[in-house]
């Protein structure tokens, strides 16, 4: 491959604050693959979560579930589900808690109970097309299960760090956390993807606004922090791009370079 490899984050990087992609982004999207460049998503959410999204810019290629499920042009190159163990422990021990937890794998997620005012709340603030949360008590039970979805407060939440040292949380809203493998990251997965594309470090960039993208602005070359990205994530990148509302992914491939 002799274009660069270019990752945007989705939520509050590739979608602005209504949840829609802004017309410059679309455009330097179109831009990027007219000129050989591969471009590719990088997210918390699940696959069936962004299809309407890659539909609409034309990407075949991703990362994730923060890194534990990857394709590339259609075909599955990273899965790195969580440890049936595990899965059973925090679950007995969310039970315990009264905590729910969505199950998620490449194909659908499903909440271990019928209803809960945390995943409610929690949820909405995507505003996916679909409103409903399936729920499944057994569902991660001989499935490969990449990410949970616990709900908890912050207060909460050291209760389960302490607990399961051997998984990773990242919270994402005041009532919910991504569960992920130890270790696994966003990071991870381009890293992967990198490899497989024979692309070199120096060609690779990388958009995000989010906490679950540090580890990412970090790894990654070349870094893009949206102007909307809180401190530690504008710190934890190479450069700092407008607001997504600005036309900051746009004005962000220009500060790089790349148009």
């Amino acid at each position: 491959m002799t274009g660069k490899l270019i990752f945007f984050d989705v939520d509050g990087t590739l979608l602005d604050h209504d949840k829609r992609i802004p017309a410059s982004a679309k455009q330097a999207v179109r831009e990027l693959q007219d000129a050989g460049h591969e471009v590719a998503i990088a997210t918390g959410r699940g696959p069936f979560m962004f299809k309407e999204i890659r539909e609409e810019l034309g990407i075949d290629s991703y990362i994730s579930y923060n890194g534990q499920f990857a394709v590339r042009r259609g075909e599955v190159i990273v899965r790195n589900p969580i440890r049936i163990d595990l899965l059973q422990r925090i679950t007995e021990r969310a039970a315990e808690l009264d905590h729910p937890i969505v199950y998620m794998n490449e194909e659908a997620m499903k909440a271990n109970i019928e209803h809960h005012d945390y995943i409610v709340e929690s949820m909405a603030s995507l505003e996916l097309a679909d409103k409903t949360m399936p729920w499944d008590k057994d569902y991660y039970i001989g499935r490969e299960i990449y990410q949970c979805l616990l709900f908890c407060t912050i207060g909460d939440e050291m209760k389960y760090r302490e607990a399961f040292p051997e998984l990773g949380f990242i919270r994402w809203h005041q009532f919910s956390m991504d569960v992920l493998p130890l270790g696994g990251s966003k990071a991870q997965g381009i890293e992967a993807y990198r490899k497989l594309a024979g692309v070199r470090p120096e060609d690779v960039y990388a958009f995000g606004d989010g906490l679950n993208d540090i580890e990412m602005l970090q790894a990654v070359h070349n870094s893009v922090a949206m102007g909307n990205a809180i401190e530690s994530v504008q710190k934890a990148a190479k450069h700092v791009t407008k607001d997504v509302a600005e036309d900051g992914i746009r004005h962000g491939l220009e500060l790089v370079g790349l148009l």
